[in-house]
């Protein structure tokens, strides 16, 4: 049986695809539980060269031996309603002032997209997920 590995940390960032690098914030972060930056960077990048400029989660698990293993995960919601409603950001004042609109069908792609990621049992629960994310962004989901 091989031994478990011990588990030091867990660091939780977000990173535009294929663009890691040790500047602030992936380079402290790494630095202080003492993991090749370097070679995170390559790994990352490499590994998100097709989502290119788009903000990436990635969990990163440091094991005590300094080695270290990481999860993507899809871009956030709220990146591909913005991408969908063509805008930069979502309201000031969601619920009151609203901004643009998706259309029930990018709802759906959105989802298709984020399935994996979300807590949802079908698409259409996953698309009601996306569609409370666009209304708390002041974006309003059209038939």
């Amino acid at each position: 049986m091989a031994a478990k590995k011990e588990i030091s940390g867990f660091i939780k960032l977000q990173i535009k695809g294929g663009q890691a690098n040790p500047a602030p914030p992936v380079g402290p972060a790494l630095g202080q539980r003492g993991v090749n930056i370097m070679e995170f960077c390559k790994a990352f990048n490499d590994k998100t060269k097709s989502l290119a400029g788009k903000p990436v989660p990635v969990e990163i698990t440091v094991y005590k031996d300094k080695k270290f293993d990481f999860k993507i995960k899809s871009p956030p919601a709220s990146y591909y309603i913005r991408e969908a409603a063509k805008l930069k950001s979502g309201s000031q004042e969601p619920g009151r002032n609203i901004v643009g609109s998706i259309t029930k069908k990018q709802a759906e792609e959105i989802a298709k997209q984020k399935m994996n990621d979300l807590n949802a049992i079908d698409l259409n629960e996953a698309v009601k997920i996306i569609a409370g994310s666009a209304r708390s962004m002041g974006i309003e989901v059209k038939e």
